[in-house]
């Protein structure tokens, strides 16, 4: 990776904030939306005297109201050239989905909600169920997904944040530490939420037997988790911080990173910092900053992970076992105000695919289907805006050659002005894509002529 060494003490003052006020900030071009994109922020937090210098003004421009539908769009491969999306209004924040043998779809809220999708409407009564959620910016409920044998344990697996009793307030005397946090997400004290990964047995109609199989104690931002070829599952854990010692280059701390875990929870005995003195034995990567989107390679079944950069310097990582991927010591991206961030390092991980400028990159996919045979050894990336301006979301196609090296980029479904959150292959070969607004939607892309 390019990446940029911070250019002097006054670089690391300006990036000095607090937690509170991060989750506290809209996000830029979000407008009465409310989130607060830790994803795209970062820094060390303290003082609230530097926000001005952390951040430029926001941008506060809504996305426009979707229409009902159907919306016909366009592909600039000539065999899938005219296409039909499908609209299935009625969500607020999603955030993943799973698709049930039975063709419904379990859609997952940031509020705290699960909602299921049944030919192509949304039930408006949530699926009941959940534990308490924490919800608010990259926090709240999360991802979802089947175990690989849904069919006869009937068990889902959905990461969250979890409330728990906030920190007494420390005296004025005694400040954390240097090279601390304070508040949200601060290493010392309890946390005021935990991100954790849960599951449930779903009978269609309800979750039972709710429990927490993993807890980080901590508050990583974001999380999206892939089961592996294996039965493994893997479960990212975001950490935006820019400084060189922050967590996520720490292997003592679970955020900034790709965890591996057994189907119950527990430590595979085949991960790389097993029995490695100050590691976390659940670590299977490490140098990582908010990480929206991951799926397998179809054919070598390695696990890609799409990673958002600052202000630049959007990535995807092919996520290899041990491996530093180097934030925030390397990156393609600058800090919100300009300054580049590191140079490049031997040791650490570069990129298959970056984005300068960013376009906040959120769910990936790649696509295997048959209803458009010209988009196989494809990938298709959410984004949520483009260079720092609202109304930019789009999906993304990136095309790829036998050796996985990227030919091509399209940006799609631009027009419809709308942040984009994930992005699936259905069972059926449709691309669904779920839309990051107060009033969101779950859109098929289908051919306009079937």
């Amino acid at each position: 990776m390019m990446h940029r060494l911070l250019a002097g003490s006054s670089a690391l003052v300006a990036l000095i904030v607090t937690a509170n006020l991060v989750a506290q900030q809209p996000a830029r071009g979000q407008g009465a939306q409310g989130e607060a994109q830790g994803g795209r922020q970062g820094g060390r937090q303290g003082g609230q005297g530097a926000a001005a210098a952390f951040a430029p003004p926001a941008i506060n421009w809504p996305a426009p109201a979707l229409p009902d539908g159907p919306i016909m769009v366009q592909s600039a491969v000539p065999a899938h050239r005219d296409l039909r999306l499908t609209v299935m209004k009625g969500l607020s924040h999603p955030w993943g989905m799973a698709f049930l043998p039975d063709g419904g779809i379990l859609v997952t809220e940031r509020a705290g909600r699960l909602r299921i999708v049944r030919n192509g409407v949304v039930d408006p009564a949530p699926v009941p169920g959940l534990p308490a959620v924490a919800a608010g910016g990259l926090n709240g409920l999360l991802d979802i997904a089947l175990h690989p044998q849904f069919a006869k344990n009937r068990w889902v697996y959905f990461t969250y944040h979890k409330p728990v009793a906030a920190p007494a307030a420390a005296p004025a005397a005694n400040p954390p530490a240097a090279g601390g946090q304070a508040g949200r997400g601060g290493r010392g004290g309890a946390q005021p939420f935990e991100l954790v990964l849960g599951r449930a047995t779903f009978d269609g109609k309800m979750l039972s037997d709710v429990r927490d199989i993993f807890n980080t104690h901590i508050n990583a931002s974001a999380s999206r988790i892939v089961f592996a070829r294996d039965g493994t599952i893997y479960m990212s854990s975001g950490n935006a911080d820019e400084a060189s010692d922050g967590p996520p280059q720490n292997p003592n701390d679970y955020r900034g990173k790709v965890l591996r875990l057994r189907d119950d929870g527990s430590v595979p005995p085949d991960n790389p910092f097993v029995g490695r003195a100050g590691y976390k034995p659940e670590i299977f990567s490490m140098g990582h900053r908010t990480q929206l989107g991951m799926a397998l390679n179809p054919e070598t079944g390695e696990l890609w992970a799409g990673e958002q950069g600052p202000n630049g310097g959007d990535e995807i990582n092919v996520i290899r076992a041990g491996k530093n991927y180097g934030w925030p010591i390397v990156s393609y991206g600058r800090n919100y105000m300009g300054p580049r961030l590191g140079t490049s390092r031997p040791e650490m991980e570069e990129p298959a695919v970056i984005w300068i400028p960013s376009i906040a990159v959120s769910g990936l996919t790649f696509y295997t289907g048959d209803v458009f045979p010209g988009w196989k050894r494809n990938i298709f990336v959410g984004g949520l805006r483009q260079g720092e301006s609202p109304r930019t979301g789009h999906l993304q196609r990136i095309e790829f050659n036998e050796k996985w090296e990227e030919i091509r980029r399209e940006p799609m479904l631009r027009e419809l002005q709308q942040r984009i959150r994930d992005v699936r292959q259905g069972p059926d070969g449709y691309l669904y894509v779920l839309t990051e607004e107060d009033n969101a939607a779950l859109l098929r892309i289908e051919p306009a002529q079937k």
